[in-house]
């Protein structure tokens, strides 16, 4: 047997060094010829050994990508908004994961019947119908497909992933190194123009389209960096380096100048408090309703009062903070309530299926009203979408759209808050906390802005949701184990 086992042995090596030799013969004649692409191969072929053999590996992989992802239309060429090298990648990873989840045995079929599953495939239904109906449908399928590749594979096949406790850990160790990258690299940049306010909103590109999804990326991980830090099984080595993550994560959102990643930490940082007092959801979402009602009630008195605020984006921090009520004369408040009333006139002529997926920017502007228009209004489909994460389904998916999107923020607080009563193992419950609120914070962001049509934003939005669903499905299992061991029990 021994034998045998050396002979195999020294087999592969030949093969090995053979397939090497091979290559290096094939690499040498393709760089005479001036053909370059053959030195790309081994990781071509490395990419697909992982999505045949690990898949987990592969997702792993393509969330440390992503924060350095570059749109091919930021590299001239137009027409083509796909980011590289990632959403090719998570494409075929769509096709492979839906035959691994349809073909494998020890996936857990609760994963398909958790309720969030079940809402999402409500969502990926309503998406096909209101496709049918869409004022440009092939807008809508490549908005559907390119949702898909975030969704299958960071969300049905990521609960199954993240069971292992460790991977959740490895997705955000893969992640938050490259995002310091990009922060160093956009602080440095920044502080050459001397910190002001109008390169804030470019200095982060090709990485990041604007400092709005730069900033909305940075606010999600602050929580879960913070989490991190409070584990006991951070080691002293990796705590000083998340330490240091830390100091340059804050950096880095101080000086996005985005105002609505500020609002949106200190919103979740309002959850974390109604946590740890253990205020029922059900209450906190009635106060807010409350709240909402006494605006909508007052809100002539409101409006006049906010008409008053004449202070503008400035790079003075007070200033810019200042400036979030400004609805008088910040052009970028004012646009963002343009892009808002187009959505709301959008959703009246057409409240059920909407105008399709995707097709927000293709029709809002002959719903532009000449009294809402900006300076930095546009007529051409190029200024971007409705600014919003609930409005901008209103508009292109009816009502039910919306709805469905109002929904996950409240099955995923539900779940939030679930787990951190239940939760008994306090560790756990710091992680899958921290998780939570920074889901929190891109709902909150949500109000303002929109970007899960992007990988910075959705692959974590959608990692951190399976990372939730796994650990309750986890706790769930727990909890029935020790049921059945009390029922044993002799009485």
């Amino acid at each position: 047997m021994s034998a045998q086992r050396t002979v195999v042995s020294e087999r592969q090596k030949r093969w090995l060094y053979g397939c090497s030799a091979l290559y290096l013969a094939i690499l040498g004649v393709s760089i005479y010829q001036e053909f370059y692409y053959t030195a790309v191969l081994p990781v071509v072929l490395g990419v697909v050994w992982m999505a045949i053999y690990r898949l987990d590996i592969l997702l792993l992989v393509i969330a440390a990508c992503v924060p350095v992802s570059i749109n091919l239309e930021d590299l001239g060429i137009g027409g083509v908004g796909m980011y590289l090298p990632t959403e090719p990648l998570l494409f075929g990873i769509l096709l492979l994961a839906v035959l691994k989840l349809l073909s494998a045995s020890h996936i857990d079929r609760r994963i398909f019947t958790h309720p969030i599953s079940i809402l999402l495939y409500i969502y990926i239904v309503w998406m096909a119908l209101t496709a049918i109906t869409s004022a440009f449908p092939l807008v809508s399928v490549k908005f559907i497909l390119a949702r898909l590749w975030f969704i299958v594979p960071y969300y049905f096949l990521g609960v199954h992933v993240f069971l292992d406790e460790k991977k959740s850990r490895w997705f955000k160790l893969a992640y938050l190194p490259p995002l310091f990258g990009v922060i160093l690299y956009t602080v440095t940049r920044h502080a050459s123009y001397g910190f002001d306010k109008e390169s804030s909103h470019w200095v982060m590109e090709p990485l990041f389209k604007d400092h709005t999804s730069y900033g909305a990326v940075l606010a999600m991980f602050f929580p879960v960096l913070a989490g991190m830090l409070l584990q006991k099984k951070t080691g002293p080595a990796l705590r000083m380096l998340l330490s240091i993550g830390m100091v340059i994560l804050v950096t880095g959102i101080v000086f996005s100048y985005t105002r609505a990643a500020w609002l949106s930490i200190f919103g979740a940082a309002g959850v974390l408090m109604l946590l740890v007092l253990r205020i029922p959801l059900r209450s906190a979402v009635l106060g807010l309703a409350l709240s909402g009602g006494l605006v909508y009630a007052g809100w002539e008195d409101i409006q006049v009062s906010l008409q008053r605020n004449k202070q503008e984006s400035s790079d003075r921090l007070d200033e810019h903070i200042s400036s979030v009520s400004n609805v008088s004369s910040d052009a970028s408040n004012l646009e963002r309530l343009n892009r808002w009333n187009c959505a709301w006139e959008m959703f009246k002529e057409r409240p059920v299926f909407g105008w399709g997926p995707g097709t927000y920017q293709f029709v809002y502007a002959p719903f532009q009203r000449s009294a809402d228009r900006t300076i930095i209004s546009t007529n051409v489909g190029d200024g971007g979408n409705a600014h919003s994460e609930y409005l901008g389904p209103l508009s292109e998916q009816g009502l039910p759209g919306m709805l469905i999107m109002v929904s996950l923020v409240l099955l995923v607080s539900s779940l939030g808050f679930r787990l951190f009563f239940r939760m008994k193992n306090l560790q756990e419950r710091i992680l899958i906390t921290s998780v939570y609120l920074g889901l929190m914070t891109y709902f909150i962001h949500g109000t303002l802005n929109n970007y899960l049509d992007t990988d910075k934003a959705s692959v974590p939005f959608w990692a951190f949701i399976a990372m939730m669903v796994a650990a309750d499905l986890k706790m769930k299992q727990s909890q029935r184990a020790e049921t059945q061991e009390e029922k044993s029990l002799p009485h």
